[in-house]
């Protein structure tokens, strides 16, 4: 059942962005006591679901994107694999570099225990005491005990020692895929990565004038600043236009444009890539939780990071490269005839249907897609991003269908695209698909 706290938190979950919180409101609507209240929204505040504004209130933001992806440490571990914890509770926040089976001799074993490794056994005590001894956590399979000596050693040396119910081939299965989504994160390139920090941003305050906004220009040869108040907070953006024909007296308070888009330090740069592109931006302020100035992003900084993400190998593969892994590109004709236009051809796998033996909706959609960014990239356009895609499904495709691909530009401009992809299987049309794309000007 619930507690009072797990339902505070449901709520302010449930909140939109920017709706303000008070413990007094909490409560009275809640129907729970002030102490409570104000202990939860502390927690909702801890865990990033709210924050503090300095003459504002406490109001609902965005949850943070969680960047500790570096590595997983042994009391996320605990958490993965629903275990508890035996003894060297101090050594929880330590790191795993790599985890190790033990399902060999402790002579083999020494030479693959290392300090910070977390070695996976049964119920074997000398084995147990042996990867303490050698620098590494221990992991017990199977619901097992350890003994007292085991717990005194691992509480002495500081080095967890945890237990599982699941037996060893899941329990590294659940280790080794936890291990890859940390890697995934760690490839998701964020604002905080890329941004202008404050002390080398150039910006304006609502008490200058043009003048000054002139001057600046001048200085720096840009166009384009944030605009912020006493206090710091961004409350506009100005640029050449907004200044042209305007005294050099005059406030740039009344000549800014007010209430710009901004951006988080933790947004990825591919929505922020994306907001770009469908607002027409050159520049964007990050902007602190109490809306403080940062810094800036530019156009050409994400459009440089971008470019340089899809140069830089993978670690690990997502749903979406598994999916479109196997896509063909046919050049040819069964005449050996250069094709006008690149095709492309996918087997449907017994992964890729669902209850009905049939290609799964979102997987077509992702083929689509993937075959939609390649031919974009053969017309020159490697910064495209898919704004929408209308799918029209004719006739049911079945497991292991050879689908063909047929791509084709109706329309290629500057900032937009649009494209047609027919999907054939044996000459007959089972699914039509209409893309739209957003392309990202090269700086």
């Amino acid at each position: 059942m619930a507690t009072k706290h797990d339902l505070i938190l449901a709520h302010i979950e449930g909140l939109q962005v920017g709706e303000r919180i008070s413990v007094r409101g909490i409560a009275k609507s809640l129907d729970v006591s002030e102490g409570t209240a104000y202990r939860a929204i502390k927690d909702a505040e801890n865990s990033g679901l709210v924050s503090t504004i300095q003459r504002v209130g406490t109001i609902r933001i965005e949850r943070k994107l969680k960047k500790h992806i570096e590595q997983l440490t042994f009391g996320e571990v605990v958490q993965i694999i629903e275990g508890d914890v035996l003894g060297g509770s101090n050594g929880l926040q330590k790191d795993l570099n790599k985890f190790v089976i033990g399902a060999m001799t402790e002579e083999a074993m020494q030479r693959y225990i290392t300090p910070g490794s977390l070695m996976i056994v049964g119920n074997r005590l000398d084995a147990q005491k042996l990867a303490l001894q050698g620098g590494a956590a221990v992991l017990i399979t199977g619901g097992f005990d350890t003994s007292p000596e085991i717990r005194e050693l691992a509480d002495h040396l500081e080095l967890p020692i945890l237990r599982t119910t699941y037996d060893t081939f899941t329990v590294a299965s659940m280790i080794n895929r936890a291990m890859s989504d940390q890697l995934i994160k760690k490839d998701i390139l964020l604002v905080g990565d890329i941004y202008m920090p404050l002390e080398k941003t150039r910006y304006l305050t609502t008490t200058d004038t043009i003048k000054d906004y002139q001057t600046l220009s001048n200085s720096s040869q840009h166009s384009r600043y944030p605009v912020v108040n006493k206090n710091t907070r961004v409350v506009g953006i100005v640029t050449a236009k907004d200044v042209i024909g305007k005294p050099d007296s005059q406030s740039i308070e009344r000549v800014m444009t007010k209430g710009p888009r901004m951006v988080k330090k933790e947004m990825s740069v591919a929505s922020v890539s994306h907001q770009m592109i469908w607002d027409g931006l050159e520049v964007m302020p990050v902007v602190a939780d109490d809306l403080s100035l940062l810094g800036i992003v530019t156009r050409q900084d994400v459009m440089k990071a971008m470019q340089l993400v899809q140069r830089q190998p993978q670690v690990t593969d997502t749903i979406s490269d598994q999916i479109t892994g196997d896509i063909q590109s046919i050049e040819e004709d069964l005449e050996g005839n250069k094709l006008p236009a690149p095709q492309f051809s996918f087997v449907v796998t017994p992964q890729m249907v669902d209850e009905l033996g049939t290609i799964s909706i979102g997987v077509l959609n992702e083929v689509i897609a993937n075959v939609t960014k390649r031919t974009m990239v053969a017309n020159n356009r490697r910064n495209a991003w898919i704004e929408q895609v209308n799918l029209h499904y004719f006739r049911l495709i079945q497991l292991e269908s050879e689908l063909n691909l047929q791509p084709q530009v109706l329309e290629l401009g500057r900032r937009s695209a649009k494209l047609d992809v027919d999907v054939f299987i044996e000459n007959s049309l089972v699914a039509k698909a209409i893309v739209v794309c957003q392309v990202m000007e090269r700086p």
